[in-house]
């Protein structure tokens, strides 16, 4: 039985033969778990031209996605539920306007996402959409980031891939999307609790918020460049340390926003000063040099 439905209204349909047809959403797709429809915009235009844009009244530079073949497209579907019921009354459905206005999509909105039956998403284009789209058919606006991309096909992809990989069953081994950068994020979204002995997070499961660690593999010495002896030596529990002070260490470079909401534990906190002692002492020792 399919877990999830996702619908896309596109000008470019083409656009999605490629990223849906590899990796985990291909597998998702062939198995049953998501089932996912690509529609084409211009089928519901009514003139010869098959026009979907129109310039904004009042003036303006660029063009704007018309109403209508959004509106037709969204009701030839039939079973979709009305805004209203989506956003009041608990429908497991979301029809979502792909857009650089809207809440920047991160793994607590796909985790979100990924617990729905139905998704529609929307995809803008840079010089936007009739805003009755936003004010009376979508529940939500969604980007992707904070920047200008042509049109909402990349981000629907990028969306496709995040939630599917979500989705029970998607992934097989379910607790490497423990393991993620972001989990954290995911657990808070979906309201999970920590099983049961969990003390925190585990550096070989669960993220807590932070980046992933290092990851090696063979061979253990590539151009004299060698793997850590510590994951070598067969000693779990120093192991674990490693990991989780080289994942602290790397969030604090990279991302350290994220350690403001990250679960840290007190073994946490000691592994940061260390870290940032060590960083002290690195960063006076090039002052002196220069």
């Amino acid at each position: 039985m399919t877990k999830c439905r996702i619908d896309i209204l596109t000008i470019f349909p083409d656009f999605f033969r490629g990223p849906l047809d590899y990796g985990i959403v291909r597998r998702a797709r062939e198995t049953g778990l998501v089932a996912i429809g690509i529609h084409d915009l211009r089928a519901f235009t009514k003139d010869k031209h098959r026009t979907v844009d129109d310039r904004p009244f009042g003036g303006g530079e660029g063009m704007v996605l018309k109403p209508e073949p959004i509106f037709e497209c969204l009701e030839s579907f039939g079973d979709l539920a009305s805004r209203d019921v989506r956003l009041n009354r608990g429908a497991k459905q979301s029809v979502i306007l792909l857009s650089a206005q809207g809440r920047r999509f991160d793994q607590a909105l796909a985790a979100e996402l990924s617990s729905l039956d139905r998704i529609v998403l929307i995809c803008g284009r840079y010089e936007g959409v009739d805003e009755r789209i936003s004010e009376h058919l979508a529940d939500r606006e969604v980007s992707i980031g904070d920047y200008v991309l042509s049109g909402g096909e990349l981000g629907a992809a990028v969306i496709v891939d995040t939630v599917t990989r979500l989705i029970p069953g998607a992934v097989g081994n379910s607790a490497s999307t423990r393991q993620e950068s972001f989990t954290e994020a995911r657990r808070e979204s979906l309201g999970e609790q920590a099983e049961p002995g969990d003390d925190g997070p585990s550096s070989t499961c669960d993220s807590g918020g932070l980046l992933d660690y290092p990851h090696y593999t063979r061979p253990a010495d590539f151009r004299g460049m060698t793997v850590p002896e510590v994951l070598v030596n067969g000693n779990h529990d120093q192991i674990r340390s490693w990991r989780r002070k080289t994942a602290l260490a790397k969030t604090l470079r990279n991302r350290p926003d994220l350690l403001e909401r990250a679960a840290l534990t007190a073994e946490d906190e000691e592994l940061l000063s260390q870290i940032k002692l060590a960083q002290n002492k690195l960063d006076q020792s090039l002052t002196k040099r220069v």
